[in-house]
């Protein structure tokens, strides 16, 4: 009787720490802003890695927009690709655990519409249509802006 009540105990923590930590990977780490978003609260190294991302982005975005009026599908096809899943690879776990979920949803979405620009471009060879879906992935990255900030480190 004595190790069914140990083995119920185990469990329940077990289920406590889980209930925990699927909490944590949903809501990250933030606290609420004045200006009505929400504040991401990082270490300085990880602020940095994520404002390099994003500058990244900007980057990226330029560039395809500048093949995209060239008219240069096969360069679109590149930088696309280069922006998108491919570049995720370096991202720290503990970072991913900070971040909440629509923000990593968002992130990770932005990632995958550089792929399907890559795709698309590669396959129609169309300028209206990868101008159409890079318009699109902006759309993502001033929604993301329009919810969540990152603060300095305090």
């Amino acid at each position: 009787m004595k190790n069914v009540k140990v083995l119920w105990a185990i469990i329940i923590l077990l289920l406590g720490l889980s209930g925990f930590l699927v909490n944590k990977f949903i809501s990250g780490e933030v606290t609420p802003n004045e200006d009505g978003r929400t504040n991401v609260v990082l270490t300085k190294d990880e602020r940095n890695l994520i404002l390099d991302e994003m500058r990244a982005f900007l980057v990226s975005v330029q560039n395809i927009s500048q093949a995209i009026t060239e008219k240069d599908m096969d360069k679109v096809v590149t930088l696309a690709h280069k922006a998108g899943m491919a570049a995720e690879a370096g991202t720290p776990g503990s970072l991913l655990q900070k971040i909440p979920l629509r923000m990593k949803k968002m992130g990770f979405g932005v990632r995958g519409q550089f792929d399907e620009i890559s795709a698309s471009a590669k396959e129609t060879k169309d300028p209206a249509v990868a101008r159409k879906q890079l318009d699109n992935l902006m759309n993502t990255c001033i929604a993301c802006h329009a919810i969540y900030r990152l603060p300095e480190p305090q």
